[in-house]
Order: C-alpha cells, then sequence, then structure tokens
C-alpha cells in the first residue's frame, strides 16, 4: 500500500496485534496496582471494571472512524474534521506532550531497576543508555521498531498469563510445592468486606486506575504504516474486551485472593511481586523486575513511536513546522523522532535535577490528558458518524453501539470522573485536574490564535488520506 504522505507500510499484521496487546498492559499496571489496592481493598476490581468498560466505548468510537479513515494522526485527524482545526490542533499537541512526559517516567523507572543489578552505572547513565537505544531502533524503520514491540509486548503478555494460571491453581490449592496457606477466594471478602472503605473508594479507585490504561488507542495510529490499515483497526477494536478483562481484571483479581488486600508487602513490593512471595517463588522479586523493565522498555518504544507520528501528523495538517512531516527514504519521520526525544530528554534532566518542583508539574500537568482525549474521540464520533453517513456509508465496517446514546453516557461518565477528581485532595487528583486544565486552556488560546492568523491568509489544502476530493471540514 503506497502512502502519499511518505510513511511506509513497514508494519506486519503479526505486529500490529501485539502492538495493541502491549498497549493495554503498561507499566502502570505493575506498578500502580498496589496504591489502587491500598485504598479501594478487593472493590479496586470494580474500579478497573468500570475503567474497562470506558476504554472499550471509547475505542470503539476511535475504530468506527479509524477503520473508515485509518490515518497516523488517529483521533486528532477526525478532531480536525469533525469538530475544527481548533480541535485537532489541541488535542494532538495535548496528546504528544503527555507521551513526552511518559518517556521521561519509564526512562527513569527502567534507570532505577537497571542500577540495581549494575550499580557501578549511574542512574542518569542507565536513563540515557536506554533513550539512545530505543530513538535508534525508532530512527531505523518503522519494522524495526514493530519487530522491537513484537517481542518486548510478547515477553509482558506471556508472563501476565503465566502469573494467572500459576495464581489460579494456587488459590484452588493444587499447586504443587507452593506456599499457599493464605490464598483463597474468602480474600475477596474475609478482611472488613468487599469494599472495606466503603463504596466511595471505587471512584477514588478510578483516579488511580485511569492512567495506566492510556496507550490503548496507538493501534489506531499504528494502523496507518500496516499493510491493511482497515483490517487492522476492526481486528484490534474487536478484541479490546478480552484483552481488558484477561489481563487487567484477571491478573488483579489473582493478586487480591492470593493475599489479603491490607498485607503490608503489597505497598512494600508492589502487588504482583507481593503475590509471588507469598507462593515462596525463588526470586520472585528479581523475576517480575525483569518483566517490569520489559514494560518499561516496550512502553518508552511505543510512546517515542506514538509521539513523533502525532508530530508528523501535525506537521502534515500545517499544525506543527513543516520539517515534522518530511520523512527519508524509509518512510522514517526523523525530524519528528528527534523533536520528540529532545524534549523527552529534558524532562529525564528535569526529574533529576528539579523532581519535586518542576517534573511534578509536568507528570500532574499531563496528567488528566488521558481523559481529555477520550472526551474528544466522543465528541468527534458524534459528527463525523453523520459525514461519514453521507459521504462513504460502505465505509463503516465498525459501528459506535447504541449510536449516539452510548456516546453520550460515555462522555458524561468522563465528565463526572474529571469532576470528582476535583474533590479529592488525597491523591493529587483536583492538582492533576486543574493543571492540566492549564495546560489545556494554554494551547487552545495557541490554536485560537493561530486559527484567525491562518483564516487571513489564503487556506492551503487539506490533503485527505483515503477520499481523492476535497472533505469538507464540519
Amino acid at each position: 500500500m503506497s502512502h502519499g504522505s511518505g510513511l511506509q507500510a513497514g508494519l506486519k499484521n503479526r505486529h500490529l496485534s501485539m502492538i495493541a496487546i502491549g498497549g493495554v498492559i503498561g507499566a502502570g499496571l505493575f506498578v500502580g496496582s498496589s496504591t489502587g489496592i491500598a485504598t479501594a481493598g478487593p472493590g479496586i476490581l470494580l474500579s478497573y471494571a468500570l475503567v474497562g468498560t470506558l476504554v472499550v466505548l471509547v475505542m470503539r468510537m476511535l475504530g468506527e472512524m479509524s477503520a473508515a479513515n485509518p490515518t497516523s494522526g488517529s483521533f486528532s485527524a477526525h478532531a480536525d474534521r469533525a469538530l475544527g482545526r481548533w480541535a485537532g490542533f489541541s488535542i494532538g499537541w495535548l496528546y504528544w506532550f503527555f507521551w513526552v512526559v511518559v518517556l521521561a517516567v519509564e526512562a527513569t523507572a527502567g534507570a532505577k531497576i537497571l542500577e540495581g543489578w549494575i550499580p557501578a552505572v549511574p542512574q542518569w547513565g542507565w536513563a540515557l543508555i536506554v533513550m539512545l537505544v530505543l530513538t535508534a531502533t525508532n530512527l531505523v524503520s518503522v519494522g524495526s521498531y514493530g519487530e522491537f514491540e513484537f517481542w518486548f509486548a510478547g515477553i509482558k503478555v506471556v508472563a501476565i498469563g503465566a502469573f494467572i494460571v500459576v495464581g489460579a491453581l494456587a488459590i484452588f490449592g493444587v499447586l504443587p510445592g507452593a506456599h499457599s496457606d493464605k490464598a483463597g477466594l474468602s480474600n475477596l471478602t474475609a478482611h472488613g468486606g468487599f469494599l472495606p472503605h466503603g463504596p466511595g473508594a471505587i471512584l477514588t479507585g478510578v483516579l488511580l486506575v485511569v492512567f495506566s490504561f492510556m496507550g490503548s488507542e496507538i493501534a489506531t495510529l499504528a494502523a496507518g504504516e500496516s499493510e491493511n490499515p482497515q483490517r487492522a483497526v476492526t481486528k484490534s477494536t474487536n478484541s479490546i474486551i478480552w484483552r481488558i478483562a484477561v489481563f487487567y481484571l484477571g491478573s488483579i483479581l489473582v493478586v487480591v485472593s492470593l493475599l489479603p488486600w491490607n498485607d503490608p508487602s503489597i505497598k512494600t513490593d508492589g502487588s504482583y511481586v507481593a503475590a509471588l512471595n507469598s507462593l515462596g517463588i525463588a526470586h520472585a522479586g528479581q523475576i517480575m523486575n525483569f518483566i517490569v523493565l520489559t514494560s518499561v522498555l516496550s512502553c518508552l518504544n511505543s510512546g517515542l513511536y506514538t509521539a513523533s507520528r502525532m508530530a508528523f501528523s501535525l506537521g502534515e495538517r500545517g499544525d506543527a513546522p513543516k520539517m515534522f512531516a518530511k520523512t527519508n527514504s524509509r518512510g522514517v519521520p526523523m525530524a519528528a523522532i528527534l523533536a520528540s526525544v529532545l524534549f523527552g530528554f529534558v524532562a529525564v534532566f528535569f526529574n533529576y535535577k528539579f523532581p519535586d518542583s518542576v517534573f511534578l508539574f509536568l507528570v500532574n500537568s499531563s496528567g488528566a490528558v488521558a481523559l481529555f482525549v477520550w472526551l474528544v474521540i466522543c465528541f468527534s464520533q458524534l459528527r463525523m458518524r453523520k459525514i461519514i453517513q453521507r459521504e462513504a456509508p460502505e465505509k463503516l465496517v465498525v459501528k459506535m453501539w447504541l449510536y449516539p446514546y452510548l456516546t453520550w453516557a460515555t462522555a458524561a461518565l468522563i465528565v463526572f470522573v474529571l469532576g470528582y477528581m476535583l474533590t479529592d485532595t488525597e491523591h493529587d487528583g483536583r492538582e492533576t485536574v486543574l493543571l492540566s486544565l492549564m495546560v489545556a486552556a494554554v494551547v487552545l488560546i495557541i490554536a485560537f490564535v493561530k486559527q484567525s492568523v491562518t483564516a487571513k491568509k489564503p487556506q492551503p489544502e487539506i490533503p485527505s488520506t483515503e477520499d481523492p476530493e476535497k472533505v469538507p471540514t464540519a
């Protein structure tokens, strides 16, 4: 498949399947789940189920738009068409900002593990090495990114699968040689009930787990560089339900069944390590560290890919420097990758120099971006369905269920979660929303200023990725 955009179809279907699965399992699942369990007890399962449902619905909407028009700009390009240039510009840049900060967070997490193994190299040295290796991978070709991601995501998937099987055997008392005296489904209700801190804790749990789901949308960005974009989007959209059910709900159910939710080791060792240690499995901590490290590297790899492709798409639409939209002979947008890496390095520097001020600001101010992106996807889909039905109804191969009612219900739930975050002072919820809103407001102002300036100049044609005729913007 040839792309007028200069990106090449270098991703195979197996790459795309793994990118879709791996995108859902971020390091946040391994690292962040312990706080959630401590806050909501076994009821954290309901928090995961709630956010999981939200992600499935949002991905269904995104799948509908992306299957009809696969593009490396994904939801930013759809927002551009459905809501206006300001929306595509704002959400594209906010999303880019989110992933650039993630690069620094993940590089630091990976460096901590590596420093524990080889202390001779300082932590910042490891962060540098990790960033350089993944930059090289992304610069070589999109195929090398896909291959890297295929194996990294593969390790994560196999590890979580094995964890669920071993844990389930222990819970039912049939795991040979394991000390599973604490294990059992009774742990779900024995220690102060299923909701030891009351039903309100489910919502607090939602705030803590929502960020570990970011990344589900990577498959729709990558589809633009695959052999059969429409098939790839349809497949990844349809399979997200079982992916979330197995990897998130399945593995967390195993954790809270193997151990009492209030076991102190969950907080000190992390939920998955504590669960494995409780079975007396030798070197459980190191095994888990290795798996977390592959998750971190996979997340970094995908984060860099995602940020650069969003920058590429913004450049293509005239919303970023034109050089971002240039690709080399291998179809790699070098300028977009290097610019994203550069900001990643700056963020890593801030993490070492000013961890409690500048870096904390960066993390908190990008925190609610996931929810903003999902909200924009909801509103884009409401408009986009009408555009697709009018122009090319045969392209509606993936359809949002119960349109438009379920779309409106999803948007309302996202707004409710954002509103609830404003009341949360204990876990930085309020700060995160306010700082993210502030950054979003700045980007929106730039978008409107830019729009009013370009409105006075003669408008260039915006190339459509699929249709030969010019697509009218709504």
